[in-house]
């Protein structure tokens, strides 16, 4: 039986539940947010590059041609292969950062404006 935790957008401040089975860009796709950049999924693009800022999580293997040890050993890893084992707080780095901050400035505009 899957575990959930919350997992918390640092520069959104959106969170979402995910599964110790589900990867971190799966849950964070069914938030249903428009410009969450997807890959291959399986570690080889790097588009979904994340920063952990708190939490711990398992992995599986990322290529190092998008995170080097001394990243992964900082956190930076790929969240399509990234599981939560406990709650998480993430950052978002380069085009998912690019996307994911975008549509949340957007709506910060449009809530604004509303």
């Amino acid at each position: 039986m899957a575990t959930y935790y919350n997992v918390t957008i640092e520069e959104t401040g959106e969170t979402y539940r995910c599964s110790t089975e589900q990867s971190l860009l799966t849950g964070m796709e069914r938030l249903g947010k428009k410009g969450v950049p997807v890959g291959c999924r399986s570690g080889g693009c790097g588009v979904c590059k994340i920063e952990i800022v708190e939490g711990t999580f398992t992995k599986k293997v990322m290529s190092r041609e998008y995170v080097s040890v001394e990243e992964e050993a900082a956190g930076k890893v790929l969240a399509c292969r990234v599981y939560p084992s406990s709650d998480i707080r993430l950052r978002v780095l380069g085009k998912m950062a690019k996307n994911v901050c975008k549509v949340a400035a957007l709506e910060a505009d449009t809530a604004l404006l509303g």
